[in-house]
Order: structure tokens, then sequence, then C-alpha cells
């Protein structure tokens, strides 16, 4: 694997986040042979997921005050806290089957904290463990037949502040999302205290990476170019306008939470029974490429019966937009 290496800025100063979703972009837009992996730091930013509504999952007023940026990312899932203890992860590979890339991903970060003598292990799709706690969960994307992985590296944790940041409602229950948290995760620091987190970041690319590659200048100008949306409030907002949450969330085991909205229209044009104009999706589920252009704009104009989506949906590849995702639950959520 080849580790794609960036020139330092003035004073060490990291990189917006948009930045390092846009050189994820770029690599696998650009440069067709090979694996690259990288990783980078920010300063305290929430990232919030493709299909989330950040008026509804991210206490803004919180982020505000504290100077935390917030971003939205292209791939699915939930709410993360960055700052610069915890180091992303960033993987592109030319695999683009999910449950092997993954495995395969995880497994190796697993096998590089192993080899710090670490009881690392990995579960479900995304999550890496120390002993029973998360250390580091991850996304996938697919992106011009390429594999975008990337994630989170917990060397250490400001909890309190994480808990404050991703939430309004956790927030008020401020002492109760802390332990529930502490609970859950762990950090490098925790168990190896006397690793600094430059030792184990040059601990990581030795054992992950045998070769390197320097970005270029002309390299980190088409990524900054490529980064420019993740910077618009167009993005940022989504289709969302504002803090209620919306609809009521549904939660399919396995998959993710979901919010459903549906513009119909009138039913006089299709004998009593209306058709779909519009559908969005928003939630942490875990979003593996385009929803719209591969998925919900194929519902525009389907009558809106449980039995006219499942047929309009049975030709496509439902689980490869949204992973664990069926026809028949998807089509259980857009007509209860």
């Amino acid at each position: 694997m080849i580790y794609a290496s960036l020139p330092e800025l003035p004073g060490g100063k990291p990189r917006p986040l948009p930045f390092y979703l846009a050189m994820e972009e770029h690599l696998a837009r650009n440069y067709p042979g090979g694996e690259y992996f990288f990783m980078w730091q920010v300063e305290p930013t929430v990232i919030f997921g493709r299909c989330q509504n950040p008026f509804a999952e991210v206490n803004l007023d919180f982020c505000r005050r504290e100077g935390i940026q917030t971003y939205r990312r292209k791939s699915g899932g939930g709410c993360v806290f960055a700052d610069m203890n915890n180091i992303m992860f960033s993987h592109i590979t030319t695999s683009e089957e999910v449950t092997s890339t993954f495995g395969r991903y995880c497994r190796m970060v697993a096998d590089t904290l192993r080899a710090l003598g670490l009881d690392a292990t990995t579960t479900g799709r995304n999550d890496i463990l120390i002993g029973d706690r998360k250390v580091s969960g991850n996304a996938f994307y697919h992106l011009h037949g390429r594999g975008i992985l990337h994630g989170t590296m917990l060397y250490d944790a400001d909890i309190p502040r994480m808990v404050s940041a991703i939430t309004p409602s956790r927030a008020k229950l401020s002492a109760k999302g802390v332990k529930s948290v502490r609970s859950h995760v762990t950090t490098i620091r925790e168990h190896l205290p006397s690793l600094s987190i430059g030792d184990f970041k040059s601990f990581c690319r030795e054992h992950l990476c045998d070769s390197e590659q320097t970005m270029t200048a002309a390299d980190i100008a088409e990524t900054e170019r490529i980064a420019l949306p993740y910077f618009t409030d167009e993005w940022f907002r989504g289709r969302h306008r504002g803090a209620d949450a919306g609809p009521e969330r549904r939660r399919i085991e396995g998959v993710g939470e979901f919010a459903v909205s549906i513009d119909l229209s009138p039913a006089a044009d299709s004998g009593g029974i209306p058709r779909i104009r519009k559908v969005n999706l928003a939630g942490d589920f875990f979003l593996l490429s385009d929803l719209d252009e591969e998925l919900l704009d194929h519902l525009s104009g389907v009558e809106y019966t449980r039995g006219a989506i499942l047929e309009a949906l049975s030709p496509l590849p439902v689980d490869r937009v949204i992973a664990n995702l069926t026809a028949e639950d998807l089509a259980s959520l857009l007509a209860p």
C-alpha cells in the first residue's frame, strides 16, 4: 500500500477537514492504480453523515460558541467529533465489493494495533475494538470504480466536549451521556500511555504501507478545487432547512435509522392513487453510493402503493446503495 503524504503547512497547522475528504476523491479519480492510505488530523470539527440533518443531529449553538467547525461528508453513518487527538484514517482501494473490502481493511488496522500489544478485534462491519470497547469506527462509499474507506482512530478523547457537540438532547443530559460514551469507547493512550501520538502514527504508517508518494503542487491545487463545494451552505444543509427533526424515525436492525419524507402528486391523474414526486431519506444508515441518482430518483412518477414501489425497486441494487437494506424493507418504509 502507498502512503500519500502532504507537505506541511507553516507551523504544522492542519488543513480544514474538506481538504482531506477532497484528497480522497482526487486519489480515487486520478490515481487508478494501486491502493493508497493517509492519516490526518483537524482542529475541533463535527463531521455528519451524508443523509443527516445537522439542525437535528449537531448542537450547532455549542459548536459556534466553542469554535468547532461542522461539515457534511459523502459517506453515510452518524456524527463524528474529531480534534487533534483523533487521528483520521483514509484508504482508497480498487475494490468496490463492500463486505470483503471492509473486512480486509479493518483486519489490517486491527493487526496493526495487535502488533503494538493491544487486544484489538473487529466487530460487525465497521468497528474496531480494544477489549470490548470501540477505538475506531469507519465508513465506505463508491466513487468512479474505486472504494473509499475512512474513519476514526481515538488516540485520546475529550468525551465531555464530544457529547456536548453531537446532539442538543444528549448535551442536556451531559453527565449521563459522558458516562455512557466512556463505557463504550476507549483510546490508544489509555492502554499505551508512554506512546506519543507521533510515534503511534509512525508505527501505523510503517506497518500498513510499503512505499510513499508525496502530493505535488498540482495535486494540492486540484484537491482544493474539489473541496470547494464542501464549504457551501447548500451542501451543509442538504435538503434540510431547519431544526425540525422531520417525520417520525424508524429503525431497521442491522441497517440504521430512517426518517422518510415523500412529496406526492394529486391522485386525480392516476385513478385515485397518488404518484410519487420526490422521496427524501434522512438518517444514520450506511450509504455506499449516490442515494438520489442510483435509487430515489427512480421512484419519481411511481404509484404510491407498496406493490408499485417494490416493482420499481426490484431491478435496482438497493443493498449497494444502502448497506444491508432490501427492496422489501425500503418499500415498507415508504408505504407502511
